[in-house]
């Protein structure tokens, strides 16, 4: 199940980054992402960089090191 969840979201990832520009002209731009990023191009590289990671975590679904790679990042908070 884990292989069909992490093949969607590479799709999704994959879909995010070629369809940016559809995106922004149907749902507008994003005036945080203008002011933190730059203008006239924060919003795109705002979707864009959601699609890669997005894309990094789907491969990480796919090969089995989910877990193993949260335990190692975010582990360290959890676990007294």
């Amino acid at each position: 199940m884990q292989y069909l969840f992490g093949v969607a979201a590479i799709l999704a990832g994959v879909g995010l980054i070629l369809k940016t520009e559809w995106i922004i002209q149907n749902f507008g731009q994003s005036a945080w992402a203008e002011e933190h990023f730059g203008y006239s191009g924060g919003t795109r590289l705002m979707y864009k960089t959601i699609g890669i990671i997005i894309i990094f975590f789907g491969f990480l679904l796919v090969t089995n090191l989910l877990q193993g790679f949260l335990m190692a990042t975010l582990g360290k908070i959890f676990i007294h």
